[in-house]
């Protein structure tokens, strides 16, 4: 869900007009739209080179892991769940909007690593890789779009009772 459609439904809930606040919110989200639109793309267009940046310095950080053990198939699926993470990014950038995180699933993947028994403190680690990768090749400017996002997700999979929105947009703890 957009900052546009989280302000009109808002007020529509609520059986009013948006509030002044919500009418500079939405001109701010419309005045940024080529920005984040770029950003988005630079994401995008870089996802690969930043997973493999981003890789390389997790495994240098923690070099006893399953994706650096040699066995392909785990390199493989750690590098697609990160691609995945920057793919969110870029769509929580887009629609100026923590939603998509939630919306599309980082709880449902949290919960997957507790599953298989993936330490979490991996996947915090390696999406902090990502988030340095991603300033450094975005630059300080537009790192500020991006940075609140890779915090999030770094928050879910870090705290244990740490509040998160389900699928049906409950918060949850």
């Amino acid at each position: 869900m957009s900052l546009v459609t989280e302000v009109i439904q808002n007020a529509d809930e609520e059986l009013r007009y948006p509030t002044p606040g919500e009418i500079r919110k939405f001109q701010s989200f419309c005045s940024t739209g080529e920005r984040r639109i770029r950003i988005a793309q630079t994401l995008a267009d870089n996802e690969k080179q930043l997973v493999e940046r981003g890789s390389l310095k997790f495994w240098k950080r923690c070099p006893n892991t399953p994706s650096n053990s040699g066995n392909l198939r785990k390199t493989a699926s750690c590098q697609r769940d990160q691609g995945w993470y920057i793919r969110l990014v870029a769509y929580c950038v887009l629609s100026g909007s923590e939603k998509p995180l939630a919306d599309i699933g980082t709880i449902g993947m949290k919960e997957m690593y507790i599953s298989l028994g993936i330490p979490l403190a991996n996947w915090v680690e390696a999406v902090k890789c990502l988030k340095e990768e991603a300033i450094a090749l975005l630059g300080e400017e537009d790192a500020v779009e991006v940075a609140p996002y890779f915090d999030h997700i770094i928050q879910v999979l870090a705290y244990p009772g740490a509040p998160y929105f389900m699928n049906n947009g409950t918060l949850e703890y």
